[in-house]
């Protein structure tokens, strides 16, 4: 991870409070076409945007829905902003931040060379937003009923001794690792390349599709190998066990192709549009405070993947649930 970077003074729009109870948070959900990276794209500076609506970027994963649903819910009721929550990839979003077309992303899985390309050392599009207080680590996973019925099946060598356990007919003769989505950032091919494993990568095609086929084979008692994270709902809710490559060290990744360890821990920040980090007030400073734990996103993450609420009542619950935790994120002026 990048340095932080200190909070910069600036003028501050006096926030309208939203009256508690009304105008529930129903968002916009878009799907960006973006403007490819040209001498005649657009930039932040050139893109008329109302200064009362904040657009956060929504990547495809219910932790990270989580995080949208909670400060969305804040933004809007608290302070009176409208919220648009713009569906985008992973990588993809830092180009609409530099664009000018999102306002900030919510949990940044480290891309280093991205805030090289685009952040104070780079064309200076995008700051650093500070930290969210998740702590992130990518992992591969097993329910922990096939560790005591096969001991040590947990280590590279007891995957490869028993890859023909996890065998289904989109594998072949293979064992299967059940992936989520394709744009998800992974080392998996690397890791099987490396430890000699016979398994085939299978894409469920999203997190939900995936965690749903966890789900049905674990309640059948059925092997699965699958690539999840924490902070993580399923983790809360499923007994697994994490797969024990050899602890990440620098460099250990730098070939694709070749990885020989497990995945690093991230310190999950926020990545804000320079021109919002300058200019959005108290939904800047709102987004800028808030941090919160991995117990915290979990349990929203839960009662939207698990419990089946809509991401704003998810939201709502927990907020009337948790004032201390999130009280000290409004700007001392909109308390």
């Amino acid at each position: 991870m990048g340095t932080r970077s200190a909070r910069p003074a600036r003028p501050t729009r006096p926030a309208a409070r939203r009256p508690r109870g009304t105008g529930l948070l129903r968002t916009v959900v878009l799907t960006l076409v973006l403007v490819l990276a040209t001498s005649c794209a657009v930039r932040t500076t050139s893109v008329l945007r109302d200064p009362d609506t904040v657009r956060i970027a929504l990547n495809a994963w219910v932790g990270y829905e989580a995080d949208a649903a909670v400060v969305g819910y804040l933004l809007e009721h608290e302070l009176g902003y409208q919220v648009q929550l713009v569906q985008i990839d992973e990588q993809p979003a830092w180009q609409a931040l530099d664009q000018g077309a999102v306002d900030v992303i919510l949990e940044n899985w480290g891309h280093e060379d991205l805030m090289r390309t685009y952040g104070p050392e780079g064309n200076g599009t995008v700051v650093d937003g500070g930290p969210t207080g998740n702590v992130g680590q990518i992992g591969w996973y097993l329910p922990r009923y096939l560790v005591e019925e096969y001991p040590g099946i947990d280590t590279p060598e007891g995957l490869r001794e028993h890859a023909d356990v996890f065998r289904t007919p989109e594998s072949g003769d293979r064992g299967q690792f059940l992936a989520g989505a394709p744009g998800f950032v992974t080392s998996d091919q690397g890791l099987i390349n490396h430890f000699d494993l016979p398994f085939e990568i299978v894409f469920a095609g999203s997190e939900a599709a995936q965690l749903t086929e966890v789900r049905n084979r674990y309640e059948r008692g059925d092997p699965v190998l699958f690539y999840s994270q924490d902070p993580s709902w399923v983790q809360n809710d499923l007994d697994l066990v994490r797969v024990r490559f050899p602890e990440w060290t620098q460099g250990c990744d730098t070939d694709p192709e070749d990885v020989s360890c497990d995945y690093p821990r991230y310190e999950l920040n926020k990545v804000f549009r320079a021109g919002f980090a300058r200019d959005g007030g108290a939904a800047y400073e709102l987004i800028r405070d808030w941090t919160w734990s991995n117990a915290d996103q979990n349990a929203v993450a839960q009662l939207i993947a698990d419990d089946r609420l809509d991401p704003e009542d998810a939201a709502a619950r927990w907020v009337a649930e948790h004032p201390d935790v999130w009280r000290p994120w409004i700007p001392e002026e909109a308390r």
